[in-house]
């Protein structure tokens, strides 16, 4: 059945169809994204591996954007200040990146190895950055957000240490990664190679490893000091379920010391 509509239905026909079966599977008030602020029953599966209550309908959030959006503006009152800051985001997410451009107070620099990829049509322009050669000056950056691109970089080491080398001193940055934490040691082979095998070590066909708990440790290793959070375990079980938040997700808030 599902064939026959797709087969001769007009794409915005087929999109408003979707959409309307969408609103009557996900109506509700149970869970509510705190960036975009919509209401449903439920957030919908999203994932290789489908993880429930995981993508915001609305503006397409993850669990890991809506923990962070949780962390910026609660703990951190990261939107509150009116000193001026520098920021440098990679892979920016929509969701992030709406934000950034509108505040005041943000020099905001989104940035990505292919920026063709993003079609924004806003007047912000995503630069073109390898994130193992990043051409900016050392210390120029007071915060950078980096959410789970660090796994796609088979030099992850060398991706670290020019992001320390581009943090103001006192700066930090977020730079989070999908981690097993029943990993003490994270697992990488680049003798694999094709997407399939990838997908099957790794969880995704362009991912080139699996962080372990000794993430941090190799955080350290070129020169951040990390922090990580336990945000999302000092909220109760009820609010993660309602924000569609990951209770074990931890939040790596790594700075620059002085």
């Amino acid at each position: 059945m599902k064939q026959r509509i797709k087969k001769y239905l007009p794409k915005f026909i087929l999109k408003q169809y979707y959409s309307n079966i969408n609103k009557r599977r996900y109506s509700g008030n149970a869970v509510e994204c705190p960036i975009c602020h919509s209401q449903f029953k439920i957030f919908k599966s999203y994932g290789v591996v489908e993880r429930e209550n995981a993508e915001c309908l609305k503006c397409g959030s993850l669990e890991r954007h809506r923990l962070l959006w949780k962390y910026l503006n609660e703990k951190l009152n990261f939107f509150e200040g009116n000193k001026p800051i520098k920021v440098l985001h990679f892979a920016p997410e929509r969701i992030f990146f709406n934000e950034f451009i509108k505040s005041n107070n943000i020099n905001y620099i989104p940035c990505d190895l292919y920026p063709e990829y993003f079609n924004y049509n806003e007047q912000v322009q995503i630069e073109k950055v390898d994130i193992t050669s990043i051409p900016y000056e050392d210390n120029s950056f007071d915060f950078i957000l980096c959410n789970h691109v660090l796994e796609h970089i088979p030099n992850d080491k060398l991706a670290m240490t020019e992001l320390f080398r581009v943090m103001k001193p006192g700066g930090f940055g977020i730079l989070q990664v999908p981690l097993d934490p029943n990993l003490i040691n994270t697992y990488e082979d680049f003798t694999i190679i094709t997407p399939e095998a990838k997908e099957v070590a790794f969880g995704q066909h362009d991912h080139v490893r699996v962080y372990g708990l000794d993430y941090k440790q190799r955080l350290e290793n070129v020169g951040f000091k990390v922090c990580v959070d336990d945000f999302a375990q000092t909220l109760t079980k009820e609010s993660c379920f309602k924000y569609g938040l990951i209770e074990s997700e931890m939040i790596y808030k790594c700075s620059k010391e002085i």
